[in-house]
């Protein structure tokens, strides 16, 4: 799903979790000259509805958008085709750009360039085709992602597909969506914006302040990507790399945001679907446009009730956390409320004076907001991953824990968190032998832009700043602190300054010629449950896979019947039986058991 982590931020300084996206409005990713990636970031609509009522009008209309209907008309017919000259990238892996239209209404106008990654299916005598991977973000490069996380995927699924993935445009090594030179510059220019989100009138000012200048820096610089960013021209850019591919229907896995992209194909081309699983999915509806006016009062993460389910899943952490004792999670305190009574006070605490982590050169300063910020990302991954990916929640917990004991003033400096190691280090995504070259996918400049030119193209929100306090009163009051971090998320797309003529808001429920495969976590603390099971009733043609787990994407919460399942589906078509519903490998704390 996506929050983008700021690149000076606490989280994305010292920990660098999975690319799950919900993410949205904040992503980082990493590659230290392997391709690994970071997550990568929601939806109960009752609630958000009944929230909406309370929002003044004053918060401001939302930017009037194009009709789905003339979006649906813009499609790839007129485009050409591009050619794939795949070269060999290193660990298995095989590299190409296409040239594909900046402008689907001027099919033979403009071209930018789209990155393409490919591991070649290891069985090719029994090969099906390509299966395209989205990881999500929005923001997440697919090149540095596909090699982080190729071995999650089922050993049938890499042997019967060409596995392939691609930056979409205006991210990663595609045509940048590009508002400074570097990181650096671009840490100078939000030098003063607070991390994870603002708190009082004085930060609230600042932040709005920035992200209006950093809009039009960015209107600035990029004059003709910015208005065909939208996932429906990144959809029609997919179906183009289908054909190039050679296959006459796309078979698809996206998670958290790639599902928005899956959904979005699904609609804009009904007739090419082979099977599709789209895991960690939003409701469609509350996502682009809300309902009832719901888009001229709440931005589109309160919409979906991703703080919702930030909170719901924080809790559980920090009761299974106190459950499960010291020796199996750092931060307990003996029983449910007294964890939960703990983390309070770390966080009044971190309000009055914000605590260091780490030693020089590496140290990170977290704070009231930057702590929950990076609380909420590392929820994502329940379980620790191999290979050192993920550290699951006992890695959380262990932070927390530092956090705590420094905030205490016990010590000077403590040691920061280990990052998680690059995928060739650890050996996931490192190819088929002993030995293998890692993928050598060279680490472009990544800024907030990238995501929010997705995010704010896809989505209405409130066009005026001052109704975001509002929102994030609204926010903590149903959803604790994490809450008002998910208000403020989408502020930036009050002053962004374009929309896509051409982006997609429905209908969502156009037949396919195959059925789709809808699969989610219960406890997902980016898109919330509830979310998958409106995509699947939205679709025309749907089926849920429940996992009765947590975490954010079943891919890197990994369950092996859910497994089984999506190999039956994706090789053979077979969905599983109707309310199927699965339980995950491993539970959190599961040595304290």
């Amino acid at each position: 799903m996506i929050p983008v982590l700021p690149p000076g931020s606490p989280a994305a300084r010292l920990r660098r979790p999975l690319p799950l996206s919900p993410s949205a409005s904040r992503t980082t990713v990493r590659a230290q000259h392997t391709a690994t990636a970071r997550r990568s970031g929601r939806a109960a609509v009752v609630v958000a509805v009944l929230v909406a009522a309370a929002l003044p009008a004053s918060a401001g209309a939302a930017t009037a958008l194009p009709s789905a209907g003339t979006a649906a008309a813009v499609s790839t017919a007129g485009a050409p085709v591009p050619r794939l000259d795949w070269q060999a990238c290193g660990a298995g892996f095989e590299c190409s750009t296409a040239r594909v239209p900046l402008d689907y209404r001027a099919p033979h106008g403009a071209t930018i360039d789209v990155a393409v990654i490919k591991h070649p299916a290891t069985d090719p005598a029994h090969r099906i085709g390509s299966l395209f991977y989205n990881p999500g973000g929005p923001g997440v490069p697919g090149t540095q992602a596909l090699p982080a996380v190729l071995t999650l995927f089922p050993e049938q699924v890499r042997a019967r597909f060409d596995l392939v993935s691609f930056d979409p445009r205006g991210i990663g090594a595609s045509t940048l969506t590009r508002c400074f030179a570097d990181g650096t510059a671009e840490q100078k220019f939000l030098a003063d914006v607070p991390t994870g989100f603002p708190v009082g009138p004085q930060e609230e000012q600042t932040w709005t302040d920035a992200y209006a200048r950093l809009g039009q820096e960015c209107l600035r610089t990029n004059p003709d990507l910015l208005p065909h960013l939208s996932t429906a021209n990144v959809a029609r850019d997919m179906d183009l790399l289908r054909r190039a591919v050679g296959d006459a229907q796309l078979t698809y896995y996206g998670t958290s945001y790639g599902s928005y992209l899956g959904a979005t194909y699904a609609n804009l081309f009904p007739g090419q679907v082979r099977s599709m699983v789209l895991d960690s999915a939003m409701d469609p509806v509350a996502w682009s446009t809300g309902r009832g006016g719901q888009a001229d009062r709440l931005g589109s993460f309160l919409r979906v009730g991703t703080d919702v389910a930030a909170e719901r899943t924080l809790n559980a952490f920090l009761d299974q956390c106190g459950e499960a004792g010291p020796q199996a999670c750092a931060f307990s305190a003996g029983d449910a409320a007294a964890t939960r009574a703990k983390f309070a006070t770390l966080l009044q605490r971190l309000r009055q004076r914000p605590a260091v982590l780490g030693h020089p050169p590496l140290t990170a300063t977290f704070t009231y907001a930057s702590t929950l910020e990076s609380t909420q990302f590392q929820l994502y991954t329940a379980v620790a991953l191999p290979g050192g990916l993920a550290s699951g929640w006992a890695g959380l917990a262990g932070q927390l824990q530092q956090l705590w004991t420094a905030s205490a003033g016990a010590a000077s400096a403590t040691p920061a968190p280990a990052a998680a190691p690059a995928a060739a280090d650890s050996g996931a995504g490192a190819g088929e032998g002993d030995g293998a070259a890692p993928a050598v996918v060279s680490e472009p400049y990544q800024g907030q832009e990238q995501a929010l030119g997705v995010m704010c193209a896809d989505s209405a929100n409130p066009r005026a700043a001052s109704g975001y306090p509002a929102q994030a009163a609204l926010a903590e009051a149903r959803s604790g602190g994490i809450g008002r971090y998910f208000a403020w998320a989408t502020e930036p797309c009050a002053t962004w300054p374009v929309t896509d003529p051409d982006r997609y808001d429905g209908p969502w429920n156009r037949p396919t010629a195959h059925s789709v495969l809808v699969v989610a976590n219960t406890g997902d603390p980016a898109w919330p449950y509830q979310g998958s099971r409106v995509m699947s009733q939205s679709l025309a043609h749907a089926r849920l896979l429940t996992v009765d787990g947590y975490g954010h994407t079943v891919l890197t919460n990994p369950s092996s019947c859910a497994v089984a399942h999506e190999v039956d589906y994706l090789v053979d078509g077979t969905l599983p039986p109707p309310g199927t519903v699965c339980r995950p490998d491993q539970q959190p704390f599961a040595a304290a058991h």
